[in-house]
């Protein structure tokens, strides 16, 4: 029974991983989050996870990754880096292998806590082409990760299959609409709750809002 395990939730304080860890508190007995700290563009990404993490009492680590910053040169570890995403190409915003190291860092972390459950807020749905937000590598990764620490550790997607417009809707049954709206970080730009309202991130989370609240038949205030 999930309820009488201990989980560990990758953790980035955006819309995704919120709903996520809200979720996690909801099957498991005991959470824990993880943030990784790369250097990435905003430095306010790690101050919302723990503020947030802080707020609804969850024990919370912060893992130095910043080799990652080093290696990865892109629009999400430089500030020089426009944020592009062109047709038929990767977004400027993909982290090489960000993904792949999140998740063996936060299982190597569940190793030593004694959690076997990692959950992670990725989506294929919504995905914006980055190749490691798929369900086959997160089931790859899943086999993996068991092959290397000789443990049946369970990585979770809760949202591999539903959209911003669902990812909304989950918040709201969970009962923390509001709180993923006004106290989360999604903005490539690094300007909390709405946003910019003009990078791929906040467009992509407004038109999910939208729809949702629409669906509801309530407006957008």
């Amino acid at each position: 029974m999930l309820k009488d395990e201990k989980a560990i939730v990758v953790f980035s304080g955006g819309q995704d991983s919120t709903t996520c860890l809200f979720w996690a508190l909801k099957q498991f007995k005991e959470v824990v989050a993880v943030t990784f700290d790369y250097n990435q563009r905003h430095s306010l990404e790690i101050d919302v996870a723990k503020s947030i993490a802080n707020e609804i009492g969850v024990d919370h680590h912060i893992l130095d990754m910043s080799l990652l910053n080093q290696l990865a040169p892109n629009a999400l570890t430089r500030t020089d880096i426009d944020i592009e995403h062109s047709d038929g190409e990767l977004p400027s915003t993909f982290v090489p292998g960000r993904n792949l190291v999140f998740l063996t860092f936060a299982t190597i972390l569940g190793y030593q806590i004694g959690a076997r459950h990692i959950v992670t807020g990725v989506c294929e749905t919504d995905f914006s082409g980055y190749p490691d937000c798929r369900d086959e590598f997160v089931k790859s990764c899943n086999v993996t990760l068991n092959l290397a620490l000789d443990k049946p550790i369970v990585l979770h997607t809760p949202l591999m299959w539903i959209n911003k417009e669902e990812t909304w809707k989950m918040a709201d049954e969970l009962g923390v609409l509001d709180f993923v709206r006004e106290k989360t970080l999604t903005c490539y730009n690094g300007i909390i709750a709405e946003g910019c309202g003009e990078c791929p991130a906040c467009l992509l989370r407004q038109k999910g809002l939208d729809n949702y609240l629409l669906s509801k038949g309530v407006e957008n205030i």
